[in-house]
C-alpha cells in the first residue's frame, strides 16, 4: 500500500464504468478563452501582414535595385526572370528571414542556356555579346580584364544552363563540358578549347579551393535532384504502398507478420553484412584500395570512397553490431514478446472495428498543412510589409560592410573612396516608423502561434484516436458495445469539451519548442565567440530543454489518452497517466517499450526494403532497368532521399498502431487494477492476453 500511496491510490472498481466518459463538463475554460483570444490575435496580425505587405513583392522578384522584374508599365517589363551572379549564396539562412539572396542580383528576358565561363567569352566577339546580357548595363567586356570585372563586381563569374522556376533561374546542370577543378594549390578552369590558370582570378574574386569544391559539390547535388525528382516520387509512392499493405497484412495476420517482420529485419541487415563483405573482398589487391579514409582526405566525388576497403569494412562493422544488439534485445525480451504480440495483435482488432482511424492522420494532415500554409503566407507579407533597405557589400575588409546605404548618393559617399569594390545593393525590407519597430514582435508571435497551433492539432489527433480505441477496449462485447462512430464521436467530445485542455497542453510544449529555437538562434551567433563556458552552457541548455520537450511529448500523450476516457482537466489526467505509469513502470518500461521496438522493426523493414531496392535501381545494377536509370553525379543522392521520406511515409502510416497500442495498454492496466475476474469485475481484455497472463473471468458478464 505505501507503493500506491506515494503514486496515487490504484483504481476502485466502479460497475458503472463502461468507457469514455458520456456525461462530461467543460475543462481548462480559462487556457480554453485565451487559446481563442490568441487565435483572434494570429488572425489579426495576418490582417494587418495583408494590407501592409506589398503582393509585387512576392509575385514579382526583385534586383539588386530593388525594382520589379516584370512588372508592367516599367523598363523591365520584358525581363521577368531574376538571374542570380552567385546562386549557392542564397542557402545563406539569413536568406529565409528577409527574402534576398545577398549576392548580385539582375532581371533578364531568359535564364542562360550553355555553360560559359567570364575568360572564354572575352575570347570570342559572339560570346561576349552574350554574356553582356547577364552582366550590369553599359558594361564593354571587351574593354576589361577579368579580374576588375569580378573585383566591380559587374558580370557573373560563370554562366550555368538554368531554368525558370518561379521566375528565378535556377541551374539544371546537363553534362557539360567545362567545368571548375582543383589541381593541387592551383585553380584550373576548364573552357573546352584548354586549360587557363585562374590564380589572378581568384585573388581577385577572394574565393578559397574549399569554397570552390563545396560549390561544385551542391551544383552537383542539385543537378542529380533535377535528374531524378520523378523517380524518387515514385520511389516514396512504393513505400506509401508497401505500408498499406503491411498495414492490411498485420490486421488479419497480426502474429504471423510481426515474427515475419522479425526474421526479415534480421535477414535484410544480414545480407547488408554480406553484401558489404563481398565489396570488401573484391577491392583485396586492387591498385589503391588500401588507402585509408584519413589518408584520402575529404573528397568531392564521393564514389572514390566506395573504391576502398576501409569503407566497406566500416559498413559491415556497423551493420554487424546493430546486427547483434537487436538479436540480443529478442533473446532477451522473448518471455515479453508474447505479450507485445497480443497487444499488437488486439491494436490490429481495434483498428478493423475503427478502419476510419486509418484515414484519420488525412485530417491530421491537412490541418497541419493548413497552419503551415498561414504562418508561411504570414511570414513572406510581414517581411514584404517594410520599405527597401540597402546596405554595403565588399569581398574585401571594409569598415563600412553591412552598414545602410542609399544606391542614389553612393557613387559620391565616402564609402565608395574608402572602399572602391564596394557596392550598394537591396539587401531586405525594413523601415524605421513605429509599425517596422514591433515587426518584429509580429514575427516572433506569428512563429510561437505556429508551435501552437500546430502542437493543438496533433493533441487533437491524438485525443480523437485515443477516445476511439479506448471505446473498443472498454466495449464487453465488441463490437456490439461500441459507438456506432467511434472517430466521429470522439472527434466531437474533444472539440466539444476538451478544447482548454488540448490547448494547455500543447501551449506548454510550444514554449518549451520556442526556448529551443531561441537557443538555437544564440548559438548559431555565438559561433564565432571566444567564450568557451558561454558556448558550454549553451550546448547544456540545449540538451536540457531537447530532454525536456521528448518528456513533455511523452506525458501529454498519456495525458490526452486519460482526457479521452474519463474527460478530466489537463493536469488531473497528467497526474493520473504518471501515477499510473509508476505504479506500473516494470510493464511500462518493458511491455510498452517492447511493441515500440516492433513497431520500430516494422518501420525499419520498410525502409530497407525500398532502401535496397532503390539502391540497387540508381546504381544501375539492376541489368533489366539499367537504361531507364538516370545519369548520376552521386547515386546515394536519391537513394537517402527514397530512405529517409520512407520512413516519414511508414511513420505516419504507423503512429495510428503506436496511439492504438498506447491507449490499450493504459486501459489494460486500470484494468488489473479495477477488476479481478470475479463475475462482478470480469476483466475487460481479450482472451488471448487473460491466457498470456495466466487470468480468467469466472463467467461471461451479463448484457444489460
Amino acid at each position: 500500500m505505501t507503493r500506491y500511496k506515494r503514486h496515487g491510490e490504484s483504481r476502485k472498481f466502479d460497475p458503472n464504468f463502461k468507457g469514455p466518459i458520456q456525461n462530461r463538463s467543460f475543462t481548462d475554460v480559462l487556457c480554453c478563452i485565451v487559446f481563442i483570444l490568441a487565435l483572434l490575435g494570429y488572425f489579426a496580425v495576418g490582417i494587418i501582414a495583408w494590407s501592409q505587405g506589398d503582393p509585387r513583392k512576392v509575385i514579382y522578384p526583385t534586383d539588386s535595385r530593388g525594382q520589379f522584374c516584370g512588372q508592367a508599365g516599367t523598363p523591365l517589363e520584358k525581363k521577368p526572370l531574376l538571374f542570380y551572379f552567385n546562386i549557392l549564396k542564397c542557402a545563406s539562412p539569413m536568406v529565409l528571414l528577409e527574402l534576398q539572396c545577398p549576392t548580385t542580383q539582375l532581371c533578364v528576358e531568359s535564364c542562360p542556356t550553355r555553360h560559359l565561363t567570364l575568360i572564354k567569352a572575352k575570347l570570342n566577339k559572339e560570346d561576349q555579346e552574350y554574356y553582356k546580357q547577364f552582366c550590369r548595363e553599359d558594361v564593354d567586356i571587351s574593354k576589361m580584364s577579368a579580374p576588375d570585372i569580378l573585383k566591380e563586381g559587374l558580370c557573373p563569374s560563370m554562366l550555368v544552363p538554368s531554368r525558370a522556376f518561379t521566375r528565378r533561374c535556377l541551374p539544371a546542370l546537363e553534362t557539360l563540358k567545362g567545368g571548375v577543378v582543383v589541381v593541387g594549390n592551383e585553380t584550373i578552369i576548364d573552357t573546352g578549347e584548354g586549360n587557363i590558370n585562374a590564380t589572378e582570378l581568384l585573388v581577385a574574386s577572394k574565393k578559397s579551393n574549399v569554397v570552390v569544391e563545396a560549390r561544385q559539390v551542391a551544383m552537383r547535388i542539385f543537378e542529380d535532384y533535377t535528374r531524378s525528382w520523378y523517380w524518387i516520387l515514385l520511389g516514396l509512392v512504393i513505400a506509401m504502398i508497401i505500408s498499406l499493405i503491411f498495414i492490411v497484412l498485420l490486421r488479419f495476420l497480426a502474429g504471423i507478420m510481426v515474427w515475419v517482420m522479425i526474421v526479415l529485419v534480421i535477414l535484410v541487415i544480414g545480407y547488408g553484412i554480406f553484401h558489404c563483405y563481398m565489396e570488401f573482398a573484391s577491392l583485396k589487391g586492387e591498385p589503391g584500395s588500401d588507402v585509408t579514409i584519413r589518408d584520402l582526405g575529404l573528397q568531392t566525388d564521393f564514389a572514390v570512397y566506395l573504391q576502398i576497403r576501409q569503407t566497406w569494412l566500416a559498413f559491415m562493422i556497423i551493420l554487424a553490431i546493430v546486427e547483434v544488439i537487436i538479436i540480443l534485445l529478442l533473446i532477451f525480451l522473448r518471455k515479453r514478446l508474447l505479450i507485445a504480440i497480443a497487444l499488437i495483435k488486439e491494436a490490429s482488432r481495434a483498428i478493423g472495428h475503427v478502419m476510419s482511424s486509418l484515414f484519420y492522420p488525412l485530417l491530421t494532415f491537412t490541418l497541419l498543412s493548413v497552419v503551415i500554409a498561414y504562418w508561411a503566407i504570414t511570414a513572406v507579407f510581414l517581411s514584404t510589409s517594410n520599405e527597401q533597405v540597402y546596405k554595403v557589400v565588399n569581398n574585401s575588409l571594409c569598415e563600412y560592410t553591412g552598414q545602410t546605404c542609399d544606391p542614389k548618393t553612393f557613387n559620391i559617399s565616402n564609402i565608395s573612396t574608402a572602399c572602391p569594390d564596394a557596392e550598394c545593393l537591396f539587401a531586405f525590407y525594413g523601415g524605421e516608423t513605429l509599425y517596422h519597430k514591433y515587426l518584429i514582435l509580429f514575427q516572433f508571435y506569428n512563429v510561437f502561434l505556429f508551435f501552437w497551433c500546430a502542437n493543438f492539432v496533433t493533441a487533437l489527433g491524438q485525443v480523437t484516436l485515443a477516445g476511439a480505441f479506448a471505446s473498443y477496449y472498454w466495449a464487453f462485447k465488441k463490437p456490439d458495445d461500441m459507438p456506432a462512430f467511434p472517430i466521429f464521436a470522439s472527434l466531437g467530445r474533444a472539440l466539444r469539451y476538451h478544447t482548454g485542455s488540448l490547448a494547455f497542453g500543447s501551449l506548454i510544449l510550444s514554449l518549451v519548442q520556442v526556448i529551443r529555437v531561441v537557443l538555437e538562434y544564440l548559438d548559431h551567433k555565438l559561433k564565432g565567440a571566444q567564450n568557451k563556458f558561454a558556448k558550454f552552457m549553451l550546448k547544456c541548455m540545449k540538451c536540457c530543454f531537447w530532454c525536456l520537450e521528448k518528456c513533455i511529448k511523452f506525458l501529454n500523450r498519456n495525458a490526452y489518452i486519460m482526457i479521452a476516457i474519463y474527460g478530466k482537466s489537463f493536469c488531473t489526467s497528467a497526474r493520473d497517466a504518471f501515477f499510473l505509469l509508476m505504479r506500473n513502470i516494470i510493464r511500462v518500461a518493458v511491455l510498452d517499450k517492447v511493441t515500440d521496438f516492433l513497431l520500430f522493426l516494422g518501420k525499419l523493414l520498410i525502409v530497407g526494403i525500398v532502401g535496397i531496392f532503390s539502391f540497387f535501381f540508381f546504381s544501375g545494377r539492376i541489368k533489366a532497368v539499367e537504361e531507364a536509370a538516370p545519369s548520376l553525379n552521386y547515386y546515394w543522392v536519391p537513394i537517402l532521399t527514397v530512405v529517409v521520406g520512407s520512413y516519414l511515409i511508414a511513420h505516419g502510416f504507423f503512429s495510428v498502431y503506436a496511439m492504438c497500442v498506447d491507449t490499450l495498454f493504459l486501459c489494460f492496466l486500470e484494468d488489473m487494477e479495477r477488476n479481478d475476474g470475479t463475475a462482478e469485475r470480469p476483466y475487460f481484455m481479450s482472451q488471448s492476453l487473460l491466457f498470456l497472463l495466466k487470468k480468467s473471468n469466472e463467467e461471461t458478464k451479463s448484457v444489460e
